[in-house]
């Protein structure tokens, strides 16, 4: 389900959240299958905090280029610090685990690796092939 939060974004709310509570509890007790369900089921998902400046740009980039990303505020969600350790052990080399960008069920990168991406033509086809654009 998404929702729109009053700056016009977005957001992800209650995503690969099923209905039985035992499932629920699974889920929610478990960040890495929160991760690989939002990223599996989305064209393009968006982990992100609402005060950071580059996740900003990330959001600007994406919605300027025409894709609709799938965002996650990690201070607004309830395993936000969890899921937020799940992507730091993604980026394994001591970069800030935010902005993180998922394309076609896949890890892309951070805003270093978007922000290249769109630079050397890579972005676009990228976003084609995973079904976030159509033109």
């Amino acid at each position: 389900m998404q929702v729109t939060n009053k700056t016009g974004i977005r957001m992800a709310s209650n995503i690969g959240i099923e209905t039985e509570a035992s499932a629920t509890k699974m889920m929610l007790d478990n960040p890495y299958k929160i991760v690989r369900q939002l990223a599996s089921t989305n064209a393009v998902v968006l982990f992100s905090m609402s005060g950071c400046c580059m996740c900003t740009v990330a959001k600007r980039l994406l919605f300027g280029l025409g894709v609709g990303p799938t965002i996650i505020e990690l201070d607004h969600h309830g395993a936000g610090p969890d899921i937020q350790a799940v992507l730091f052990q993604l980026v394994a080399d001591g970069r800030q685990p935010v902005p993180a960008v998922f394309v076609g069920g896949k890890f892309l990168g951070g805003i270093e690796t978007l922000m290249a991406c769109h630079i050397n033509g890579t972005l676009v086809p990228l976003l084609k092939e995973a079904g976030a654009l159509w033109l």
